[in-house]
């Protein structure tokens, strides 16, 4: 286990297939509350898109219970998962931890569970910090997925008011873990993709570059916190993040990018559960082994695809004159 680090989930249950691909769709706030009896489409758009494009993993990026029994809900995800020998994670959202079970006991009932990757890294701000490392066909480490916990509502609300930020430790954690990868790599930092829940302030940047035009909708203000945490800037340094992909905003689902870095939003999967008027989908994400390349697109309710595009051939940097 790389560093002694809980978080560093085994790395032989991810590989990219015969082709040199791994596929990765992202669902995200589902807001699942079975006292409402919205939910069976929710499952059935999960179970749909699954099936169509037969991932390699499915992350859920936060707000997926509210109002019940969490251990049901994940519970009938592992049963669908399962059904599909389909592995899975999560990270939390700020609504997940607001009914009656705290971040810490959310993320031990998960990991328990056979096809579900989610661990915690104790000793750091938030439960669902991970990073799985996927493996190519020399059975070395070729690309990573950091599960990061975005957290929930500030905790000095008294001074600064609003959403969380990422702490010093998760930042630091994530630091080390990259270093590790790049090291082992011959000091080449190993393409890697990150998802959370709650944007942080450079999803801003991306909507707003004028030189590369980003591709999707905004329809609602980005609801990210209020300080900079940093946590940018250091995957800009570490330079192996090629993207991240967040939820939180259910009427946004652009991807831009800013100083390189791809900025998405997934694709509101709560139907009646959540607010925006957006078609049910899931982002679907293509890794390409030994590239720091991915295609990505929206995969509606019903099949449509659309926003297809492919970092960074679809972001083209312009030659800036001398």
């Amino acid at each position: 286990m790389l560093l002694g680090m809980a978080g560093l989930v085994n790395a032989q249950k991810l590989r990219f297939n015969e082709t040199g691909e791994f596929k990765i769709i992202q669902f995200t706030d589902m807001h699942i509350d079975y006292k409402h009896g919205y939910n069976d489409p929710v499952f059935d758009l999960v179970a749909e898109i699954s099936d169509a494009e037969h991932p390699d993993l499915v992350m859920l990026t936060g707000d997926i219970v509210v109002k019940s029994d969490a251990l049901e809900v994940y519970q009938r995800f592992e049963k669908l998962f399962a059904a599909r020998k389909l592995h899975w994670a999560l990270v939390l959202g700020n609504h997940d931890e607001e009914y009656g079970s705290t971040r810490e006991q959310l993320v031990e009932m998960v990991k328990k569970m056979p096809y579900c990757l989610t661990t915690m890294e104790k000793g750091i701000r938030g439960a669902s910090n991970f990073a799985l490392p996927v493996l190519g066909k020399e059975q070395k480490v070729k690309a990573v997925i950091y599960g990061l916990d975005s957290n929930s509502h500030s905790r000095i609300e008294d001074r600064v008011g609003g959403y969380d930020w990422f702490g010093l430790d998760q930042i630091v954690w994530y630091q080390k873990i990259s270093a590790a990868f790049t090291q082992k790599n011959g000091g080449n930092p190993i393409p890697a993709l990150a998802f959370f829940h709650i944007p942080f302030t450079e999803y801003n940047e991306a909507w707003d570059n004028k030189d590369v035009k980003p591709i999707g909708m905004k329809n609602e203000r980005v609801s990210c916190p209020e300080v900079n945490s940093g946590m940018f800037a250091a995957m800009l340094e570490s330079n192996d993040v090629m993207g991240t992909f967040v939820g939180h905003d259910h009427t946004d689902d652009y991807i831009g990018v800013s100083h390189n870095v791809a900025l998405a939003f997934g694709r509101c999967s709560g139907g009646e559960n959540a607010y925006g008027d957006l078609p049910d989908g899931g982002r679907v994400i293509v890794l390409k082994e030994g590239k720091r390349a991915f295609d990505t697109w929206i995969h509606e309710k019903g099949g449509n695809i659309v926003y297809k595009c492919s970092y960074l051939e679809s972001f083209p940097v312009p030659i800036k004159k001398k």
